[in-house]
């Protein structure tokens, strides 16, 4: 780990990754991959071999390309195998789903068969509350529960259209097709909103852009094997 930053508290830990608060710090965190895997809200639950490791290597290159194009995100440097520096955020409850092909539960919601390319990106958002399942909202729902404002939704949802249009082509160099992908947000200590978590194989569904060969969580969700192979393989393309 760098000397530059001492892990301080344990702060929290998620499905996938733990917080620490840093040691002299308010405003940056720790964000620590784990290799632990869960799919359909925790039912399943298991491990990836070094899912860590690499989801903190892609993670860190993707929003390292972001900011270079004008991404106002969390990162702040990689500091070791499996850890981060992040900016302290206040999470909004909102995940916000860009859709460009259709998959996973769009396909239980409309008529479209797996596979059908979208004439446009489809951008859900899903309200963040694992004991109701992560329901489907809209706007109005999110004022009306006072999640965020109608400020914060255009800012979503603008947010969300703009790193779909960034990293379509740049996972088509890497031949493969960026089907969907989860986003979170929050604010920094002065009320900015800018992007959070991670973009990694656990929270994209990335297909090889010419056998549709599934090469992300899916292979664990759905129990398809080559789970590890298909992580490293993802890194191995992205991260070059």
């Amino acid at each position: 780990m760098s000397e530059k930053y001492i892990k301080d508290k344990f702060l929290y830990e998620g499905k996938a990754k733990k917080l620490y608060t840093i040691k002299g710090s308010k405003d940056l965190l720790i964000q620590e991959f784990k290799d632990d895997a869960t799919a359909f809200n925790a039912l399943k639950k298991g491990t990836i071999e070094n899912k860590g490791i690499i989801n903190n290597e892609i993670t860190a290159y993707i929003f390292n390309f972001l900011k270079k194009n004008g991404i106002k995100t969390h990162f702040v440097e990689k500091i070791s195998d499996s850890e981060m520096v992040v900016k302290r955020l206040k999470i909004i409850l909102i995940e916000v789903v860009v859709r460009n092909i259709a998959a996973g539960s769009l396909l239980k919601k409309t008529n479209f068969t797996e596979g059908k390319v979208l004439k446009d990106p489809i951008v859900e958002f899903y309200y963040k509350d694992d004991a109701l399942g992560d329901p489907l909202i809209n706007d109005s729902h999110a004022l009306a529960m006072g999640i965020a404002t109608e400020s914060d939704m255009k800012t979503l949802k603008k947010m969300a259209e703009a790193i779909n249009s960034l990293l379509k082509p740049f996972f088509k160099k890497r031949h493969l097709k960026l089907v969907d992908f989860k986003l979170e947000f929050g604010k920094d200590s002065k009320g900015k909103i800018m992007l959070g978590d991670e973009i990694t194989p656990d929270t994209c569904r990335l297909w090889d852009d010419k056998t549709n060969e599934k090469l992300d969580k899916d292979r664990f969700r759905f129990d398809l094997g080559k789970v590890n192979e298909s992580y490293v393989e993802v890194k191995k393309r992205i991260c070059i």
